[in-house]
């Protein structure tokens, strides 16, 4: 089993920054592609970024386009943690955050019944 924990969140006024970070026990959590969704109330949950790494870098990163160039996902497979970089952050940002860890990556990574582990979400809120 794979336990995925969130923290970071908290509260930000526009054009700020946080770092969300999501740390992981368990299985070779080296292995795992891991994304990041949100929900903000009464909506679905969505796509954030999707990623998996290969010899300790990056290999592939997509980003949803309401992110990209703000938003950075990184990983230190020492601390068997996964980090969100949030930048310029927006009102509409405001949400719960999830990481959540795939085993074996596919073309579904976008969807978060693609995802086999998940976190408790952290809360991210945005003021104008």
């Amino acid at each position: 089993q794979v336990q995925l924990v969130e923290s970071g969140g908290g509260l930000v006024q526009a054009g700020g920054s946080l770092r969300l970070s999501c740390a992981a026990s368990g299985r070779t959590f080296s292995r795992f592609a891991m994304g990041w969704f949100r929900q903000a109330p009464g909506k679905e949950r969505e796509f954030v970024v999707g990623s998996r790494w290969s010899g300790g870098t990056t290999s592939f990163a997509d980003y949803a386009d309401f992110v990209k160039g703000r938003f950075t996902i990184s990983r230190d497979n020492a601390k068997n943690t996964v980090y969100l970089q949030m930048n310029n952050l927006k009102p509409e940002d405001t949400a719960v955050y999830y990481c959540a860890g795939m085993v074996d990556f596919g073309s579904g990574y976008r969807s978060p019944r693609s995802y086999d582990y998940w976190g408790q979400g952290t809360q991210v809120t945005v003021s104008s």
